[in-house]
C-alpha cells in the first residue's frame, strides 16, 4: 500500500459512519458490544498515555525526535499528568533484515539503535513503544512480521521495548476472521514467551470486530480506520466506538485511535470535545501532535488532570450513551467513587440545549441536591437534580456529578443560552432574539447580569430587563434582544457571544457561565430557477475534503475534483460531496420545488460506495433517494419545499461505512418565487 494512500485506506476500511451519532441500533443507556475475555499480562490496567509520532511526522520519525518527547514529558509535565509511553511507528527501520532474518533499526534515523534510544527513555522514567506489522510489509513498505514473529518479539524485548502496536497492511489475509485472530495470536504469543511485559494493541481497523475476540489476544484493539484531523472523522469514529463500552474495561480496551489535538485541523472546541470523549471512552490517549510546537492552548487541553481522571479511573467503565437525538447526546460514564462524568454533546453544527437529571444518570436522591463540577471550567455547582447546558457547534459539557450537593458552598448551577433554532437575517435586516439563564440550583443565584455580543459592527440592544437582585431556584430570566446586521455583511452563520454573571449565597466572588447562540446571515435564492451551486449556502459540512461547486468531490483539496458525471453523462452545474455532508440553504419560505440527478460519482465506477440521498425543508424529509450505488444507476429526485424557511441537501452512507462515497446533487436547481 503507497504510504500516502495509508490514511484513506485505513479510514474507509474501519469506519461505520452511520449519519448523526449512528447511534439508533442502540438501547438508551445500553452498550451493543459482548464482553470481551481478558488478557491476564498485568499490563494497562488503565487506558495507555503517552505519545505517538505518525499522525504529526509519518514517516519523518528519528531518534532525536523520540529524545526530544521524551525529554518534553518531563519538562512539560505530562509525565506528572500520567503520559508515559513514547512511541514509535512505521518507517524506523530498513528495507531488508539482517543475515540472522533480524530487523535492522535505520542507522541514519537511529543512529543508537532502538536499544540505544529505549535507554535514553528509560533513564527519564519512560516507557518506549515500536511499531510493527501481520503483513508481509508494513503500510510503508517496510519489512513486515508475518511469519517472524518468535525472531521480532525477541528483537522488541532485547532493545527493552515496552509497548507494540501492530498493524495489518499486506497481510496476504483470506479476509476470514480465523485467520485475523490467527495472524494477532502469533505475535502475541511470541510476545508473551520473551518474558518481558510489553503492551500489545492490535491494529486491525474492526475489519473482525476485534472486540469480540481480542480481549483475551492484546491489551487493546482498534475499533476504526485511521483517524483524520477533521470533525467529520472525530464524529465518525465516536458513533462506531461508542456502542462497544461492554467490551472495554482494565488490561482490555477499545481503541479508536490517536489524538489530533493540536495539530491544526480543527477549533480548540472541537479539541476539548475530542480529549472530553476520548476520556470518557476509556481510550488510550495517545499525542499525536509535535509537542515541541505545541500552543498553550493545546497544553491547556493535553493537561487537564480532571479529564484524565476519567480515562484513568480505577472502576475501567467505558461511558454509555443515555440519549441521542438531532445531534444532541448525553454520554454518562460511572465512577469508582460511585460519581458519574456526564458529557453534553453536540455534534452539530447549531447550538444546542441538551439536558438529563442527575437520577437518570444513576445517581440516588439526594436532599440537597447534587455537586457538580465543570471540568474545563474547573468550578463547582450545585444543581438540584437537573443536569443542562446550551452547548456550542461540535462542543461538549463535561460534567462531574456528585452527592450530597453543598447547598450554601457553591453558587447554584445556571444554564444559559440564546432561545430557539438559528435566526435568519438579510444584510441591512434586524431581528430579536431571546436569552435565558435558568437557575438549576436550589438557592437563589444573586445579583444575576446577563450580557450578548455580537460580531464588530453588530448593534445589540436589550429590550427587557437584563438582571435580577435574585433569580429564585427553577426559575429563568428570559430577555429579548434586538439585533442588526449591518448592509453588505457577508452570506455566514456568526456566533453571538455572552455571559450570565451570577453570585452564590455565602462568599466567593462571581460566577460567570457561557451564553452562546448564532444567526445566519442569508439571502434567499432569486425568483425563477437557479442552480444551486450558483447559491451561497448557509452551511456545508462533508466526510472527505470540501464540498465541490459544479466538479466531483475529488479528494481532500478544493478545487480537485473532475467534472461530475453519473453513469457516462456528464453535468456542468451540481455539487461534488463526501458522504456524511449536509449542505443547507436558507429559502425565506419563498421556494417551491428543488430538483438534482442523484448518484454515486462516476470517479468511483466498480467501488463499493454507496450513499442515501435526502433533502429536507425545515427539518423534515421531504425526497428520499434510498440506498444507490454507482453500479445500480442514478436517480432523479424532486423535492416539494413550499414554505420552508430552510433547506438541507443531506447525504449519509448507505448503511456499509464512508468508503468510496463520492456523491452528486448533478444539476440541482431550486424554484423559487
Amino acid at each position: 500500500m503507497p504510504i500516502t494512500r495509508r490514511i484513506l485506506a485505513c479510514v474507509t476500511a474501519g469506519a461505520l459512519w452511520t449519519g448523526g451519532l449512528g447511534l439508533a441500533a442502540v438501547t438508551t443507556g445500553v452498550a451493543t458490544a459482548p464482553p470481551a475475555a481478558a488478557l491476564d499480562n498485568g499490563l494497562a490496567i488503565t487506558p495507555p498515555m503517552g505519545f505517538n509520532d505518525w499522525n504529526s511526522f509519518g514517516c519523518n520519525v528519528n531518534e532525536q525526535l523520540i529524545k526530544d518527547t521524551a525529554d518534553y514529558f518531563v519538562s512539560s509535565g505530562l509525565k506528572a499528568a500520567g503520559y508515559q509511553y513514547v512511541n514509535i511507528d512505521d518507517c524506523w527501520l530498513t528495507h531488508s533484515r539482517d543475515a540472522e532474518g533480524r530487523l535492522v533499526p535505520d542507522p541514519v534515523k537511529f543512529p543508537d539503535g532502538i536499544k540505544g534510544t529505549a535507554d535514553y527513555v528509560h533513564s527519564k522514567g519512560l516507557k518506549i513503544g515500536i511499531y510493527e506489522d501481520a503483513g508481509t510489509a508494513t503500510c510503508a513498505g517496510y519489512p513486515g512480521s508475518l511469519g517472524h514473529e518468535t525472531t521480532d518479539a525477541q528483537s522488541f524485548a532485547d532493545w527493552g521495548v515496552d509497548y507494540l502496536k501492530y498493524d495489518n497492511c499486506n497481510n496476504n489475509s483470506d479476509g476470514t476472521r480465523e485467520d485475523f485472530v490467527r495472524r494477532y495470536t502469533a505475535m502475541g504469543d511470541a510476545l508473551k514467551a520473551t518474558g518481558r511485559p510489553i503492551v500489545y494493541s492490535l491494529c486491525e481497523w474492526g475489519q473482525q470486530q476485534p472486540w469480540e475476540w481480542a480481549g483475551d489476544v492484546g491489551n487493546l484493539w482498534r475499533t476504526t480506520g485511521d483517524i483524520s484531523d477533521n470533525w467529520a472523522s472525530l464524529k465518525s469514529i465516536t458513533a462506531a466506538n461508542l456502542p462497544l463500552a461492554a467490551a472495554a474495561g482494565p488490561g482490555h480496551w477499545n481503541d479508536p485511535d490517536m489524538l489530533e489535538v493540536g495539530n491544526g485541523g480543527m477549533t480548540d472546541t472541537e479539541y476539548r470535545t475530542h480529549f472530553s470523549l476520548w476520556s470518557m471512552m476509556d481510550a488510550p490517549l495517545l499525542i499525536g501532535t509535535d509537542l515541541r510546537k505545541a500552543t498553550p492552548e493545546t497544553m491547556s487541553i493535553l493537561l487537564n488532570k480532571e479529564v484524565i481522571a476519567l480515562d484513568q479511573d480505577s472502576l475501567g467503565k467505558q461511558a454509555t450513551v443515555l440519549s441521542s437525538a438531532g445531534g444532541a447526546s448525553v454520554i454518562v460514564k460511572q465512577l469508582a467513587n460511585g460519581d458519574r462524568a456526564i458529557a453534553l454533546y453536540n455534534e452539530s453544527d447549531a447550538p444546542q440545549h441538551i439536558s438529563t437529571t442527575a437520577a437518570a444518570a444513576g445517581l440516588s436522591r439526594s436532599a440537597l441536591g447534587y455537586r457538580v463540577r465543570d471540568l474545563w471550567q474547573h468550578t463547582d455547582y450545585q444543581s438540584a437534580g437537573t443536569i443542562a447546558a446550551t452547548v456550542p457547534p461540535h462542543g461538549t459539557t463535561l460534567l462531574r456529578v456528585s452527592r450530597p450537593g453543598h447547598l450554601l458552598q457553591d453558587p447554584a448551577l445556571v444554564d444559559a443560552g440564546v432561545d430557539g433554532t438559528t435566526v435568519h437575517i438579510q444584510p441591512g435586516h434586524s431581528a430579536d432574539v431571546t436569552t435565558y439563564a435558568t437557575n438549576l440550583g436550589t438557592a437563589p443565584a444573586l445579583d444575576v447580569k446577563v450580557r450578548l455580543t455580537a460580531p464588530d459592527g453588530w448593534t445589540v440592544k436589550p429590550k427587557g430587563r437584563t438582571g435580577t437582585v435574585a433569580l429564585p431556584g427553577g426559575k429563568t430570566l428570559a430577555t429579548t434582544w434586538h439585533v442588526t446586521v449591518p448592509a453588505g455583511t457577508d452570506t455566514a452563520t456568526y456566533a453571538l457571544t455572552g455571559t450570565a454573571g451570577y453570585r452564590g449565597l455565602v462568599g466567593g466572588g462571581t460566577v460567570s457561565v457561557p451564553l452562546t447562540g448564532q444567526i445566519a446571515v442569508a439571502v434567499p435564492p432569486p425568483a425563477g430557477t437557479s442552480y444551486l451551486s450558483d447559491l451561497p449556502w448557509e452551511s456545508a459540512s462533508n466526510g472527505w475534503g470540501p464540498v465541490e461547486r459544479d466538479s466531483s468531490n475529488g479528494e481532500t483539496a478544493a478545487g480537485d475534483g473532475g467534472p461530475i458525471t453519473l453513469q457516462g453523462t456528464v453535468y456542468a452545474k451540481g455539487l461534488g460531496v463526501h458522504a456524511p455532508s449536509t449542505v443547507a440553504y436558507y429559502t425565506a419560505g419563498g421556494c417551491t420545488s428543488l430538483t438534482a440527478t442523484v448518484g454515486v460519482d462516476d470517479e468511483k465506477k466498480n467501488s463499493k460506495g454507496s450513499v442515501e440521498f435526502e433533502v429536507l425543508a425545515d427539518g423534515k424529509t421531504v425526497a428520499d433517494s434510498g440506498v444507490l450505488t454507482n453500479a445500480g444507476g442514478s436517480k432523479l429526485l424532486t423535492a416539494d419545499v413550499t414554505g420552508a424557511q430552510e433547506v438541507q441537501l443531506v447525504v449519509t452512507d448507505g448503511g456499509d461505512g464512508n468508503d468510496s462515497d463520492h456523491a452528486d446533487w448533478a444539476g440541482a436547481s431550486i424554484t423559487c418565487s
